[in-house]
């Protein structure tokens, strides 16, 4: 299969409400969309990095450079295949959300060619999963007990709450006490936690959580192991797993219990599959993480978690929960549930009406 060209599409989708975190808050998803155009069909993808590099050290511009100048060079002399994409990058440095996107697009225009579907090609074992939500720092704690109602309410079989320091032990324990011990719930720090913090955090064991997420700074394996020997609470890691060796070197540590994987953060779906494969061998569970993605990216994310070893629901929630309006038909939740594409490729493809209302720019790369 060779390269002829590729679509670098920008767009913007405003959420619904604004999303908040210990990061910053949210009101627009701005999202680089690529679009692979080979001689046996095209394919897309989507680059989940965010506009600011906070939450890892890529951002969207710098993101759409790297595709642009240091990628795309080397692919379109290729006889590709998706096996052939992640070697031919080794020679760029980190920029897992860049190569994540380019690889995606080549491994659905190669499956759409085939007939086959990610979810098949990944190793799929479910047709439809229970999925979870994730709930933003609130203005206060009744506006937060509302919102996890309306999720409950609506389906979603585990809630997960963002935590920063003054943010935490109140309204997790509210949340606790008003929805009872059978609501699966978790907390997400994203690294908003420092090692002094560990006896606070330990306090979060009086409430039943299935795992604190990423309490500290992604490099700091030493002080989640400490904290892992000292919380009943199992610790998951997130920003500090950019491959399969890092979970492996984590899973040695004790740094973790529960993996979260995120493709765009470790560089593409198919070391995604090699880290769900190694906690696997390991005996912890894995489950799949939410970058706010467009229907594209919700599409692959929710192939991979149809893998045997995502365990636990992952932050695929229904398009409603983000988006009034996607780029794609709109996924949804039924029965507690969401379906797994069964089409060739990611299983979708965009709404050329809802795509270009939300574009912001364009650019085309023609194969020298």
């Amino acid at each position: 299969m060779k390269l002829t060209g590729v679509e670098l599409r920008k767009v913007a989708l405003p959420l619904v409400t604004p999303f908040r975190t210990s990061l910053g808050t949210q009101t627009v998803r701005d999202a680089l969309l690529v679009r692979v155009v080979t001689d046996e069909g095209e394919g897309w993808a989507e680059c989940v990095a965010e506009d600011e590099p906070t939450y890892c050290p890529e951002y969207l511009e710098g993101a759409a450079d790297v595709i642009r100048r240091f990628l795309l060079p080397v692919l379109f002399p290729l006889d590709l295949d998706p096996a052939a994409v992640a070697p031919a990058f080794e020679h760029v440095r980190a920029h897992q959300m860049a190569k994540s996107a380019v690889e995606t697009a080549v491994l659905d225009a190669w499956l759409r060619a085939r007939g086959l579907s990610l979810a098949a090609y990944l190793g799929a074992v479910r047709r439809s999963l229970p999925v979870g939500v994730s709930v933003g720092i609130a203005e206060t704690v009744d506006a937060l007990l509302d919102t996890v109602d309306r999720h409950l309410a609506a389906g979603y079989a585990r809630v997960k709450l963002k935590i920063e320091p003054g943010w935490d032990l109140e309204p997790v324990k509210r949340v606790r006490e008003t929805f009872g011990a059978g609501v699966m719930l978790t907390v997400d720090a994203n690294t908003a936690y420092e090692a002094a913090d560990i006896p606070h955090l330990t306090r979060l064991d009086a409430y039943g959580l299935a795992m604190i997420e990423q309490p500290f700074a992604p490099g700091d394996l030493h002080t989640h192991a400490r904290f892992a020997a000292r919380s009943s609470t199992p610790v998951c890691l997130d920003e500090s797993i950019t491959s399969a060796r890092d979970a492996a070197a984590a899973i040695r540590m004790d740094a973790c219990s529960i993996i979260n994987i995120k493709p765009g953060r470790v560089g593409g779906y198919l070391e995604a599959r090699r880290i769900h494969d190694v906690a696997r061998a390991n005996g912890l569970p894995v489950w799949c993480g939410g970058m706010l993605e467009t229907g594209l990216g919700r599409a692959a994310n929710l192939a991979l978690a149809a893998l045997p070893g995502f365990t636990l629901p992952g932050d695929i929630s229904a398009t409603a929960r983000y988006y009034e309006r996607d780029v794609t038909a709109p996924f949804v939740l039924v029965g507690g549930e969401m379906a797994v594409p069964s089409g060739p490729g990611i299983g979708i493809t965009p709404d050329p009406e809802d795509l270009d209302a939300l574009t912001t720019a364009t650019e085309w790369i023609s194969a020298p």
